[in-house]
Parts: C-alpha cells; sequence; structure tokens
C-alpha cells in the first residue's frame, strides 16, 4: 500500500457506535484524530457527536470519503458486509492507501474476503477483534489480537493504541479472527468451571470472599475469577458480555472447527450450556449467568 508513516493518519472514520464502538471512537476522537462516525441508527451517531468531536455520517461510504483509516465494530458477518460491500458500502469510498480496520468478531472467511476486496482497490485490510470487553472500551485497555500485512499493521497500530493495553499482529488476514476464535474457546470452559467452583463453595458453606484470597494467587488465578467470581456468588449479571453474544462467537469457533479438524467437547458442551441460558431469557445477561443452571437448575 502506500505511505506507512503512522503520523499520517489524520483523519478516521468509525462505523457502529455500540457498547463497544462508541468509546472506541470517542478514545480517537480524545487522542486528537478528526473523526467522522455512521451508525445504523443515525440518533445514536447524533448522540455520540453531542458529547465528542467529531462529524456524523449518513452512510458507510459517505464516513469512508476521504479517510485515512476505517473502523468497523458492528454484529455479524452480514452486518460487516452490509457497510462494506452493500449498497452505500465503505468500500465505494476507501481510497487508495487507506486501511481498513474491522473490530467486529466475525468469520475467517469474510476477513480474508473484505482483505481481497480492499486490495483490488489498492487499500489496505487488517481483522482486528479485541478482548476486554465493554469495560476494556470504556478504559481504553482493550487487547486487541489483528491478522494482515505488517505494513497495514504497523500504519494503523499507533491509531489502536487510542484504546488498547495490547495491540498484537498474529498473522495474515483471518489470523486476528482465527485467535479471538482461540480467545473465546478458553473463555467458555473457564467460565463453566468457575461457576462448577462458586456453585460449590456456596453449598459447602464457604465463604466466597475468603475462597478467592485463598486460591486467587495460584494456579486457578485469571481475569474471569478476578473480576467475575463475586459477583457470580452474588447474582448479579447485569453487565459485561452477553449471552447472545458469546453463543454467536462459539457458533463461529464450531464451524471454523469442523472445517479444520478440531475437536471442541467442552466448548460445544458450554455452547449447549449458554443456549439453555437464553431460553430461560438470559439472553443479554453476562457470560457468568452460567452458574444460573448449577445454583437453580
Amino acid at each position: 500500500m502506500g505511505q506507512n508513516d503512522a503520523s499520517s493518519v489524520r483523519r478516521v472514520a468509525f462505523l457502529g457506535l455500540g457498547v463497544m464502538g462508541g468509546p472506541m471512537a470517542g478514545h480517537l476522537a480524545g487522542a486528537g484524530f478528526d473523526v467522522t462516525v455512521y451508525n445504523r441508527t443515525a440518533t445514536k451517531a447524533n448522540t455520540w457527536c453531542e458529547t465528542h468531536p467529531g462529524h456524523a455520517a449518513g452512510t458507510p461510504a459517505e464516513a469512508a470519503e476521504g479517510a485515512d483509516v476505517v473502523f468497523a465494530c458492528v454484529g455479524r458477518d452480514e452486518d460487516l458486509r452490509e457497510v462494506t460491500l452493500g449498497p452505500d458500502g465503505a468500500f465505494a469510498t476507501l481510497g487508495r492507501g487507506a486501511v481498513f480496520v474491522d473490530h467486529t468478531t466475525v468469520s475467517a472467511a469474510i476477513a480474508r474476503e473484505l482483505d481481497a476486496a480492499a486490495r483490488e482497490r489498492g487499500a489496505g485490510f487488517v481483522d482486528a477483534p479485541v478482548s476486554g470487553g465493554q469495560s476494556g472500551a470504556e478504559s481504553g485497555r482493550l487487547a486487541v489480537m489483528a491478522g494482515g500485512s505488517a505494513a497495514d499493521f504497523e500504519r494503523v497500530k499507533p491509531v489502536i493504541d487510542a484504546y488498547a493495553a495490547r495491540v498484537v499482529r498474529v498473522g495474515e488476514a483471518g489470523s486476528g479472527q482465527l485467535t479471538k476464535m482461540v480467545n473465546q474457546i478458553c473463555i467458555a470452559g473457564l467460565v463453566q468451571a468457575l461457576s462448577e467452583g462458586v456453585d460449590f463453595a456456596q453449598r459447602a458453606g464457604l465463604d466466597i470472599d475468603r475462597v478467592l484470597e485463598a486460591i486467587g494467587g495460584g494456579a486457578a488465578q485469571s481475569w474471569q475469577m478476578d473480576n467475575r467470581v463475586r459477583t457470580m456468588a452474588q447474582g448479579e449479571f447485569d453487565f459485561g458480555f452477553a449471552v447472545d453474544w458469546m453463543r454467536k462467537d462459539l457458533e463461529i469457533c464450531l464451524a471454523e472447527a469442523r472445517r479444520n479438524g478440531a475437536r471442541l467437547p467442552v466448548t460445544a458442551l458450554v455452547d449447549q450450556f449458554y443456549g439453555a441460558v437464553q431460553q430461560r431469557g438470559g439472553g443479554r445477561d453476562d457470560t457468568s449467568s452460567l452458574v444460573r443452571l448449577l445454583a437453580e437448575p
């Protein structure tokens, strides 16, 4: 692609202002970039502009026109395809030398598809799913796993640093999405194990705070343990990463596993458990609500 000097990035666009995209775009504006935002619900983009310096666009194509880097954080493969390749999609105006950065958790297949489409236009593409949830987006402490060419990555990394604590290039296009699948596979089994541990401790009459103090510095320690055990024990789930989105991600993981031959027995089982949570009406609850299936069988 063209110039790789990160200091050349001035104008950026952000497509999708949900619980993740809104704060991420806000960090970009706070870092001094000229930000244009687009959201399918226009009122959300207008509201964002009321609290941040920036401009609202009526279509993804309008947002992307003249931008050095275009970011997206939408929902599913079909949503991403719509804002990129659909009518009035961003790729219609994506300039030569610009880079499109996708933060959506989607399939590796669409990442490769968009990488090829961007290169046909003389632009770059980086698939860059994130981990850290809403709190990480708000605090600017996300972990970003990226796929794409080294040149594209080096150009956009200093921009992504505005809302990330860690940004790692894993490999070529699609590698970021595959790494996010690894992340979700690991989390799924871990949250189920924590749910069983919390339920066991409560049935045994143990003080959860003391248990956490005792084992939190040992081999069982994890981010999920540090941040979710107490709320799980208290039955608080109206925050965090929703079950509906976790099931979407696990569907992607299981589909990829069918393609590459990986065996994911624990992931498949936990996916079924999350399905049971949804059937109980808990689709918008945090993923740690798995414990309810044990506490309230």
